[in-house]
């Protein structure tokens, strides 16, 4: 009986510690990094380690990170959602997700892995519950338990924006050899800046190289499938932080070893390339189905690897909002040769100043080279205001300079590479088409995403169909009908309409605008004040000022009404100088901002008032 009893056990004990054979997983990743590798065809990269990784794993030639700067880029990849879904596109915006939605690592720990992260996290949004078994510096897989299966991501931060500029610097690459593309000037700054983006990515290769190693010295290299990527475009001045090809096509490697190659796609072959359209939206979906895990159904990629791998999507999708201090919004798309841009805020020029930005000398020297006159077409067009579309065709345009969407024979391409940037964020939600504050004021307790999807807090279709109406050909009849919606959106979009057509629709109906200064949503009142204080007479301009200092008091509105404020302010620039004392004593910090963004609002002011 006991000897029976004791098989019965021994029985059970194995039915509930057995687990399917999973395989380990390693990313990793670098930052601000385009695919300057010599395995992409860089002549000028000097990345052995990475180069011979490339032979053993298949190449992808077009990924995409979604969003062209780092925080939001992590935000798309560890909760596998568009970041304007969640209310979280915004640089180092803090929100939250829906209770029932969980991160990744989440899904990974329950199926029983050991996950890691070392270290960089800088997330738009909260943790769902315990996300990392260890994320800090001494993460590892090393600390699993023996046996199990591990996730461990390991990123490395010398190929950011901030290490471009640090000096001294000795060059190792020649800076006479670099390519500088079409739209930067060709001056020592930008040579050396290049050069020493080039240095920091060998010394990234290095890095990369060791851990490979390490995983082979721990005898765990056939077990592991390996990624290496970078978190978006090259941290030079139009790479980073615009959603061009250029700001978010990134390398991405992948290695799958022999024995899991069943869980590989049909094209892989070691050394191989691959034209599939991926994105970082799709990772967290790629993950899961290399574990074996169905993706849940709000999860918004597509798993490119794994049991669960679906069919190739025909574009890949990217967006900017906020980019520290400034506004803007951009949504963009591509295909395997267009790139289609959608600019919402076509009256802000590319290149609003960025005091983070501006530190990088081939910024400042280009700017400088505007204001002298200097520049060609090419190198102007960031520093001036931008189309509603734009259209470039990779084939023949590498640098995205030449926009291609106003000619007759592009007509069929942008009308349908619209629609699926339309069509995209109807499915999704983009909440990003509300201004940041009113976001969080609809969403009250609630995610953002769960506003989102109730029609009664945020009809989707009618305020982005306002927001194109508005913004791309805005006539004024139609602004008119808009700023008389009931949906504050509507509203929004209407008011921010006679800023992108100008004085001829503004000028004769800034009475219609002038009423909108009392209107019941803070961010009308603003977008309203910058039109009358912009197309208005000096008495009408006071009104409006008064509306704006008001709201760029961060101590009695919050952050982000108080930044929206500002940006007008400083748009208004020569018009408004006489204000700038008063905007100097304006407070800069409040117990309720995020710490992430505390020097913005100060950045804003001193740009203004000096």
């Amino acid at each position: 009986m006991r000897r029976r009893q004791f098989l019965g056990g021994l029985a059970a004990a194995s039915t509930v510690t057995a687990q399917p054979a999973r395989p380990n997983i390693l990313w990793i990743t670098c930052e601000d990094m385009s695919p300057n590798l010599g395995c992409y065809g860089d002549s000028y990269a000097n990345t052995p380690n990475i180069d011979e990784f490339a032979k053993r794993s298949l190449r992808y030639l077009h990924a995409w990170s979604n969003a062209p700067v780092c925080a939001p880029a992590r935000t798309t990849i560890i909760s596998g959602m568009y970041p304007p879904s969640t209310g979280a596109e915004h640089m180092r915006s803090n929100t939250h997700l829906a209770p029932s939605q969980k991160m990744y690592p989440v899904y990974l720990r329950e199926a029983g892995y050991y996950c890691t992260n070392n270290v960089k996290e800088d997330y738009n949004l909260a943790h769902t519950g315990k996300v990392w078994d260890e994320s800090s510096n001494k993460a590892h897989w090393r600390n699993r338990k023996p046996g199990q299966p591990f996730f461990a991501i390991f990123n490395n931060v010398i190929t950011h924006e901030s290490q471009i500029r640090r000096r001294p610097h000795t060059l190792t690459h020649d800076p006479a050899k670099a390519r500088i593309p079409a739209y930067h000037p060709d001056t020592p700054e930008t040579r050396h800046d290049w050069a020493q983006y080039y240095d920091n990515i060998t010394t990234m290769d290095k890095w990369a190289g060791g851990l490979l190693a390490d995983l082979k010295k721990d005898g765990l290299e056939q077990d592991t499938i390996i990624f290496f990527y970078g978190d978006h475009g090259s941290g030079m001045p139009r790479g980073k932080r615009w959603p061009f090809n250029s700001g978010l096509q990134v390398p991405l490697l992948i290695h799958v070893p022999e024995k899991w190659r069943s869980l590989a796609p049909k094209d892989y072959a070691p050394g191989g390339t691959t034209g599939r359209l991926v994105s970082f939206v799709d990772l967290g979906a790629t993950l899961l189905s290399l574990a074996g895990i169905a993706k849940p159904s709000y999860y918004q990629g597509h798993a490119f690897l794994g049991a669960h791998a679906a069919p190739e999507q025909p574009y890949v999708y990217g967006f900017r909002g906020r980019m520290d201090e400034r506004y803007d919004m951009v949504r963009s798309v591509r295909d395997k040769r267009y790139v289609y841009i959608r600019n919402f805020m076509p009256h802000r020029i590319y290149g609003q100043y960025i005091d983070y930005m501006f530190q990088t000398p081939t910024t400042a020297k280009w700017r400088q080279l505007y204001d002298q006159g200097k520049l060609n077409d090419a190198q102007r067009k960031f520093w001036e205001r931008k189309p509603a579309e734009e259209l470039y065709d990779l084939t023949t345009d590498r640098d995205e300079v030449k926009n291609l969407a106003e000619l007759p024979e592009h007509k069929k391409t942008v009308e349908r590479m619209r629609k699926a940037q339309q069509d995209l964020a109807v499915q999704i939600r983009d909440v990003g088409f509300l201004p940041e504050d009113e976001i969080h004021r609809r969403a009250g307790s609630d995610a953002p995403y769960t506003m989102g999807h109730d029609i009664a807090r945020f009809d989707a279709r009618k305020i982005i169909a306002a927001a194109d109406a508005a913004t791309r050909s805005p006539k004024a009849a139609n602004l008119l009908k808009l700023i008389a919606d009931p949906d504050n959106g509507v509203r929004y979009w209407g008011a921010t309409g006679f800023l992108v057509a100008g004085e001829p629709a503004a000028k004769p109906n800034l009475a219609a605008v002038e009423k909108l200064l009392g209107d019941d949503c803070a961010s009308v009142r603003i977008v309203a004040a910058e039109v009358v204080a912009t197309f208005g007479e000096e008495p009408q301009r006071r009104k409006a000022m008064e509306v704006l200092l008001t709201y760029a008091d961060v101590q009695k509105n919050g952050y982000f009404l108080a930044t929206q404020a500002m940006n007008a302010v400083d748009n208004l620039g020569p018009k408004v100088a006489t204000y700038k004392d008063r905007v100097a004593k304006l407070p800069r910090d409040a117990a309720s901002v995020d710490q992430r963004v505390k020097a913005n609002l100060g950045n804003l002011i001193d740009h203004f008032s000096k």
